[in-house]
């Protein structure tokens, strides 16, 4: 086998063992590569029958639309089970105060959907598409997972994962988020997408898009940005290395119209693909504190 082939094996066997040990799993999908990675993953490990699990989506209500089309097309093209947890929802019950200012997003604001999603629907073990070579945080998270009762991530009592053996015995309350591709590079997942010719979401490859700058970085200019007579709106040719809440995600300029020219890119690059997210720049642990506090 090829590091692809093994890196597809490993992901399958996790997500049979999640259907093994768990009685309410679902994977949570964004609408990013990853998430789309995983769905293709899922259909090689549970086909010709149905996924032993629920797709679940956290609409911040800000996304591109770009990505809420490829959602909706998808899901009727494999038909299987859409779980959607709204923001909006949450602001409107007062469960969350939407934030104000200019550089306000809800991206925070959705980890209180999806804690509440998670205890709605009883789920025990939640599936994403996190990756170890994304951020640091990411990099010391084991495959499985746990979280406490109120969805919380202690670095410190994390479980030890040796020979391929995970660990999914919880108490009532808890969960586990589970990780197929934690070993996998975002080069990895390109040269998967590109060799399984799986389709994404087009804001993946250059386009030309209006955008303002802002904290140095390109912000697609939309109605849900807090703009200003500061900020002065310019058609660029870019492109989406992440997919998420329109308010934090930064594009980057490209001229990459194919899969080969973006794993290209890639390659020479020296900024890793969160190197555009907004939520990240936060403070020096954005990322770990989100995790302790509920975030995927």
């Amino acid at each position: 086998m090829d590091y692809l082939d093994e890196l597809e094996a490993e992901a399958i066997y996790i997500l049979r063992e999640v259907a093994g040990q768990f009685e309410k799993p679902a994977l949570l999908f964004s609408g990013g590569k990853d998430s789309i990675t995983l769905v293709h993953l899922a259909m090689k490990a549970f086909r010709p029958g149905k996924f032993p699990f629920p797709l679940v989506h956290i609409d911040t209500g800000h996304n591109f639309q770009e990505t809420i089309d490829y959602r909706d097309d998808m899901i009727k093209r494999i038909g299987e089970k859409l779980i959607v947890g709204y923001v909006q929802e949450d602001i409107d019950n007062g469960n969350v105060i939407e934030q104000k200012g200019k550089n306000a997003s809800r991206n925070a604001l959705q980890t209180v959907t999806l804690l509440n999603t998670i205890a709605k629907h009883q789920f025990d073990a939640c599936i994403g598409g996190a990756r170890r070579d994304e951020e640091k945080a990411r990099a010391k998270e084991r495959i499985f997972s746990v979280r406490d009762e109120f969805g919380q991530w202690d670095p410190k009592r994390q479980r030890p994962e040796l020979w391929n053996i995970f660990n999914g015995k919880i108490h009532k309350g808890e969960n586990v988020r589970v990780f197929p591709i934690s070993n996998w590079t975002e080069l990895d997942v390109w040269n998967y997408i590109r060799r399984e010719n799986i389709p994404l979401p087009t804001i993946y490859f250059a386009h030309q898009r209006d955008c303002i700058t802002r904290n140095g970085q390109l912000m697609a200019a939309s109605e849900f940005l807090n703009m200003d007579s500061d900020d002065v709106i310019e058609n660029r040719n870019v492109r989406f290395r992440t997919v998420g809440d329109m308010t934090c995600t930064a594009a980057v300029e490209s001229y990459a119209f194919e899969i080969d020219d973006i794993i290209n890119e890639i390659s020479a690059s020296k900024i890793s693909e969160r190197g555009a997210r907004m939520d990240d720049k936060v403070s020096e642990a954005a990322m770990e504190d989100r995790k302790k506090g509920g975030y995927f």
